[in-house]
């Protein structure tokens, strides 16, 4: 099987987790749009039963799928995925195969021109995986220090509510 009988394999692959994908895109818009078309069309009328769903804040509500979000599904984590497994395709047959070293310029171009790309949305990744371990190291921090002023004055509260007992101690034993 030679280089391109196996790049093509993977090009049918890719095409088909796109196909996937876009499906799994389009299921999610359907049963959104289900519920509404479901409302206008009652065709027998059904004794309704009360289902309480948890309240959401209005910005939880109207989250849903973003161009983002479908630009990293459809094009984002294909081009990583494609770019990953050629370099890996690349070495792994660079360790069987002599003439795969005699055309190893045009395998490190092809490398390049996909990683130039795929390495700017994996450090937009990574960024945002700093973003969001800084949020929760602050909130930690935050809650941390919650904690100990909560015990501070429980303590204070405490020694405070001794020091009157004896206080009341006191003025009782000097009354007698």
């Amino acid at each position: 099987m030679t280089w391109i009988e196996l790049l093509e394999i993977l090009a049918v692959i890719m095409a088909l987790l796109g196909i996937l994908m876009a499906l799994a895109i389009l299921m999610g818009f359907a049963r959104r749009l289900l519920p509404m078309v479901s409302k206008k069309i009652e065709l027998i009328p059904v004794k309704k039963i009360k289902k309480e769903k948890p309240k959401m804040s209005k910005d939880t509500a109207s989250e849903g799928v973003t161009f983002n979000d479908i630009f990293m599904f459809m094009i984002a984590v294909p081009l990583v995925l494609l770019w990953v497994g050629f370099a890996g395709f690349v070495i792994h047959s660079g360790l069987q195969d002599d003439s795969v070293l005699e055309q190893i310029e045009g395998y490190t171009t092809l490398i390049a021109i996909l990683g130039g790309p795929a390495l700017l949305i994996i450090k937009d990744a990574l960024d945002v995986w700093k973003q969001e371990q800084a949020e929760k190291t602050a909130f930690y921090k935050v809650k941390a220090q919650a904690v100990i002023d909560y015990n501070d004055h429980a303590q204070k509260q405490a020694q405070m509510i001794e020091a009157k007992a004896q206080e009341q101690a006191h003025k009782m034993e000097s009354k007698k």
